[in-house]
């Protein structure tokens, strides 16, 4: 079947102008791909794409293809540069990425050469990964808060509450805060135990949605809940 792939070939205006690759990084083929020049409905099944995908790619000058007849069929280089981005896409990377990391791997003059250019798109990916999941960790515990504060009895303080939502202690214990009294000193002033003083500036501080002592007193300063 191979061989009769090699009849009648003929080349598309792309696949003369196309990059040639002296070396690519190492990059799984699938198994089930046909030795010689792969016609486009093998190619498009063996790495999980669309014939539209294949097109897309040829329009960006990633691959090419040429024809036997009517049908499409890409060379053995094309297959390995689809394993390549196939294997970037993967990971998520843009397009443009990708078309940046295929030009300059044309300049490659050894393997350990577009082993590296490989190895360094992967870690500027992995940093950028890292940082999404950082960001959607911390909108996931944002989420969790609001969910928690709409379940919660004492709804936290906004900039359209006053210190309404305090209680008369909360009140007091706020404005001996506000006078730059430790905790310890709150705790004597209100007659309580550290632990309790604690507690009540920790609850103080959540219902202003900061994130210590400090915010909280600010916040309340600008709501006109407490003067200093």
């Amino acid at each position: 079947m191979a061989e009769g792939y090699n009849q009648g070939f003929t080349s598309d205006h792309v696949t003369q102008t196309r990059p040639r690759h002296r070396f690519l990084p190492s990059a799984a083929l699938p198994a089930d791909l046909p030795r010689g020049r792969v016609p486009i409905a093998d190619m498009a099944n063996a790495f999980g794409v669309t014939h539209r995908t294949l097109h897309f790619y040829e329009e960006k000058g990633l691959i090419s293809a040429g024809r036997i007849g009517l049908m499409r069929v890409y060379e053995p280089g094309d297959v390995r540069r689809m394993a390549v981005i196939n294997a970037c896409r993967e990971a998520g990377m843009a397009v443009a990425v990708i078309q940046d990391l295929m030009n300059d791997l044309i300049e490659a003059e050894t393997q350990e050469a577009a082993e590296t250019l490989f190895r360094d798109a992967l870690n500027t990916r992995k940093r950028e990964l890292s940082a999404e999941m950082s960001t959607l960790h911390r909108q996931m515990q944002q989420v969790s808060n609001l969910l928690d504060r709409e379940t919660s009895d004492d709804q936290p303080l906004n900039d359209n509450q006053g210190g309404s939502a305090l209680t008369d202690q909360e009140s007091r214990c706020l404005a001996l805060m506000a006078a730059g009294l430790s905790t310890q000193r709150i705790a004597r002033t209100l007659d309580l135990r550290n632990e309790d003083a604690h507690s009540l500036e920790t609850g103080i501080i959540q219902k202003f949605r900061a994130n210590n002592r400090f915010q909280a007193i600010a916040k309340a300063v600008m709501l006109g809940v407490v003067q200093i």
